[in-house]
């Protein structure tokens, strides 16, 4: 994947400090996701009011989207701390019971891409998250013993970018499923507009339109390119963003009015170009493009998929008549496209 990309919906180290600042801190603030938000809400008031720890929690959808935000948020509702780690971190069944074992009482545990989770590890979590207990095995060979360990009463909050990849005994043991979807344009909006002022940045409502318009669907994109934006404000337009400023700096970065970038751009073309517009396999096509086919499903596709300039089907990936007008190419005199869909 190229790391660089401005459009990645993937967090990149120049995001990091910013993403804290800017994270929302109670649910009253999280914007968007409004049915995934009251649901939480019920389920954490109800959690509070008996004493018990909340309900172990699984968050899923596009990179980028809120699931870290929403899990520190969760945290802070039920007024515990936090212990935040990531699958391919945890890399031995007793990293894991050594986490869980320091948790105190209703604290939750934070696990980022829990689809990849080794195998002998998620086997540690079943009887954790089933009777909140440990199933270790003491020793090797014929001396080897069998301990069941108690412990103290936790929430799992999991995120994943690959529900589908996760084993159903896994997947069953969460009380609360969640997925969170891609944001529409005025909830983009409103988030631009709250980072600006969290960033003390002056904005026209306009401007805020045009950054949250190009940001994908996704408010870590939004927040970056507010940043960037902002940059060429202050370097070329008294600091301002207006939407004219918004548009040039936008236009300097090769954010098109779609947020599509480079990377985007070279995907639908070689679909249209070197495919005939597909279908085309996912291996060939990353191949084609010097690509991962993991980096195409997870972060390429989903947003091209839901603005409807690409669709899936049984032979591979087809370009959508969107794609084709876009790009000026001519259709296929059979009119053989996918069903064209829009987000906003």
């Amino acid at each position: 994947m190229n790391a660089s990309r401005i459009v990645t919906s993937r967090p990149t180290d120049d995001d990091l400090g910013f993403d804290q600042s800017l994270r929302p801190r109670r649910l009253e603030e999280y914007v968007g996701q409004a049915q995934v938000v009251e649901n939480l809400r019920v389920a954490i008031e109800a959690a509070r009011s008996r004493g018990e720890a909340l309900d172990h929690v699984l968050l899923f959808g596009p990179p980028g989207i809120g699931k870290t935000s929403l899990a520190y948020v969760i945290a802070a509702e039920l007024s515990v701390p936090i212990k935040a780690t990531a699958g391919p971190i945890i890399e031995r069944a007793g990293d894991l019971a050594a986490l869980l074992t320091a948790l105190e009482e209703r604290e939750l545990i934070f696990i980022d891409e829990i689809h990849r989770l080794d195998a002998k590890v998620e086997e540690i979590l079943y009887p954790a998250l089933e009777d909140g207990s440990l199933d270790l095995m003491i020793g090797t060979g014929p001396g080897a013993r069998s301990m069941k360990i108690p412990l103290k009463p936790f929430t799992l909050v999991a995120a994943t970018t690959r529900a589908g990849l996760l084993t159903a005994p896994l997947r069953g043991r969460f009380g609360i499923v969640h997925r969170l979807d891609f944001y529409t344009q005025q909830d983009l909006e409103r988030i631009v507009s709250r980072s600006a002022r969290i960033l003390e940045v002056p904005m026209e409502a306009e401007g805020g339109r045009e950054i949250a318009a190009r940001s994908r669907g996704t408010p870590r994109i939004a927040n970056r390119l507010l940043r960037r934006v902002r940059d060429f404000a202050q370097v070329r337009a008294q600091g301002v963003i207006t939407v004219a400023v918004a548009k040039d700096a936008l236009k300097l970065l090769e954010v098109d009015e779609h947020g599509f970038d480079e990377v985007d751009r070279k995907l639908l073309l070689t679909i249209l170009d070197k495919f005939g517009g597909g279908p085309v396999g996912v291996n060939a096509l990353a191949a084609a493009i010097s690509e991962e086919p993991d980096a195409i499903e997870d972060i390429y596709e989903p947003y091209l998929l839901q603005i409807g300039f690409l669709d899936r089907t049984p032979r591979g990936r087809v370009a959508t008549r969107r794609a084709y007008e876009h790009f000026s190419r001519e259709l296929p005199a059979n009119g053989a496209t996918g069903p064209q869909k829009k987000l906003f």
